[in-house]
């Protein structure tokens, strides 16, 4: 088996784009430059290519991707982070900007079910986006919940429709948004945490969790985010949950295509240390290596503390001290091992959630204390059930992604992370894999300090600002900077949140703050 230090070739097979100094020539159009290279800064070089724009979109890393990279060992293909798909609509919208239809480029294929959720006691539910069958597997569990069930899904979709569609691309600008926004919130009951939502509508306690457990997906925790996140139950039965051919890479490889086919230019290695503020605006980049490029207007994909703190010089930062930073409630961090085997395991599906003998008790460990416990429970993800091309004939491609406290834990993983993988190996071996070490043969892990040494996520949290009701919306850090003009922030810790619907919304958002280029062009020659 591979050591976690084993260094592993990078995705290289897939990426038709810029790998060094080249930035593309001046040709009159007003200059974006986007920072990273994730599905929410990918979706925003689109859109700013569709308003006219030059874009430059400038990596860290040494492939697109940001969370969405891809790594390739032995004959394995692992997606690092984002595997699974809703609303598609929202992707193939960039396809049509460009006068393409995704589906000429990479295939959807729908998940059935969405996800097996196993618990601790051996059973399981097989959520899935049949009406008929939902209520079937309810019925197992506990048949008086049956018309619980359908009540909740009533109200999951009142969330779609106002959260969802009426909220999600509201770039909450101003304290007006914010009052615009309110009647919906009373309506979603958003004060309320999604747990108890649910539990007003389901007596038994499985099912409290089947169907709150969705924003753990996305960094929060069920028994504090707000019941909006309902909508989540929503947006799947609405659009399904889809596996992205070849890998959820592929994706962001035909966005990177599509920038390029605009005309505009993607820089691999290419690490920003600071954004160029000048009479408060923000007018370019320094580069690692030194070089500085300016720009009319700055797009900041990367985590959003980590821009303020570390790319932004502090007298710029009236809103967001240093104080201001730190004092915010961090989502948790992310434990991920990925393997490969050199036997398939049939009996398995794409999308399983194998719980622990705990799990209210277990988040607040997670989420409140920043304790890393013994026990855990996992997210399971099983590629090659949809698609054999993610590993070598007969073999199976998994990883298993544990939610950990971020780095306020104090844990050291470079001492801890063999032992919490062979902890997580041994509870896959006792449920859903047996037998799982002698078929082992290829293998790496991702820890918290990999979430903030090589993604530059403040205090290793992977998504940012826990969703909180008051980390949320216009709460939650704004698309358009509130400090610096011409600076502009997209992803998950920005509004509306994680996960990719949310990320891809986000570039949405810009859409009502940033004009198209003749505009802007007519704006900067009246200064």
């Amino acid at each position: 088996m591979k050591s976690y230090y084993t260094p592993v070739q990078p995705d290289v097979g897939l990426r038709p784009v810029s790998t060094g100094s080249s930035l593309g020539p001046a040709d009159g159009r007003p200059h974006a430059i986007v920072i990273g290279s994730g599905f929410g800064g990918l979706a925003a070089a689109v859109r700013l290519g569709a308003k006219g724009y030059r874009v430059t979109v400038l990596e860290k890393l040494d492939a697109v991707g940001g969370r969405a990279y891809v790594w390739r060992q032995d004959g394995y293909t692992f997606d690092a982070g984002p595997t699974i798909i809703t609303a598609p609509h929202l992707l193939e919208e960039l396809w049509t900007l460009c006068g393409q239809k995704m589906s000429d480029h990479v295939q959807l294929k729908p998940m059935d079910p969405f996800y097996r959720i196993r618990f601790d006691d051996g059973s399981h539910f097989d959520y899935c986006g049949d009406a008929v069958r939902m209520r079937a597997e309810v019925a197992r569990f506990a048949p008086s919940d049956v018309d619980g069930y359908d009540r909740f899904m009533v109200y999951a979709e009142k969330c779609r429709q106002l959260g969802f569609e009426g909220l999600g691309t509201v770039p909450f600008d101003s304290v007006g948004d914010l009052l615009a926004a309110v009647p919906s919130m009373v309506r979603m009951r958003a004060w309320t945490s999604i747990y108890d939502r649910v539990a007003s509508f389901l007596r038994d306690p499985k099912l409290r969790i089947v169907f709150s457990f969705h924003p753990l997906l996305i960094g929060g925790n069920p028994f504090s985010v707000t019941s909006a996140y309902a909508l989540i139950n929503a947006l799947e039965k609405r659009w399904g949950v889809h596996w992205a051919m070849g890998g959820t890479g592929a994706l962001a490889q035909g966005l990177a295509r599509l920038i390029e086919g605009q005309g505009n230019t993607i820089s691999l290695n290419s690490e920003v240390r600071q954004i160029k503020v000048f009479d408060g605006r923000a007018q370019g980049v320094q580069l690692a290596d030194g070089r500085e490029l300016q720009a009319d207007l700055v797009v900041s994909n990367a985590d959003v503390a980590w821009t303020y703190k570390h790319l932004i010089a502090p007298e710029h930062r009236r809103h967001w001290t240093e104080k201001r930073i730190q004092k915010g409630h961090y989502s948790m961090s992310l434990f991920v091992w990925y393997f490969g085997t050199n036997r398939r395991f049939e009996d398995v599906p794409h999308h399983m959630l194998v719980l622990g003998p705990r799990y209210r008790e277990l988040l607040r460990d997670i989420f409140k204390r920043h304790h890393l416990a013994d026990d855990f429970s996992l997210y399971l993800h099983r590629p090659t059930a949809s698609d054999p091309s993610m590993a070598p004939p007969g073999c199976d491609t998994f990883y298993a992604l544990s939610p950990v406290p971020h780095l306020d834990s104090g844990t050291d993983w470079v001492e801890h992370a063999e032992r919490y993988r062979q902890a997580v190996q041994e509870a896959l071996e006792r449920s859903v894999l047996p037998g799982l070490g002698q078929h082992i043969v290829t293998s790496r892990v991702t820890t918290p300090l990999d979430f903030q040494n090589r993604l530059l996520s403040f205090k290793g949290a992977a998504f940012g600002l826990e969703p909180l009701l008051l980390q949320s919306a216009w709460f939650r850090p704004h698309n358009r900077s509130e400090d610096i003009e011409q600076l502009y922030m997209v992803g998950a810790s920005t509004h509306p949140g994680a996960g990719v619907p949310g990320v891809l919304m986000s570039a949405m958002a810009l859409d009502k703050v940033i004009p198209a280029a003749a505009e802007f062009r007519q704006q900067l020659g009246t200064r």
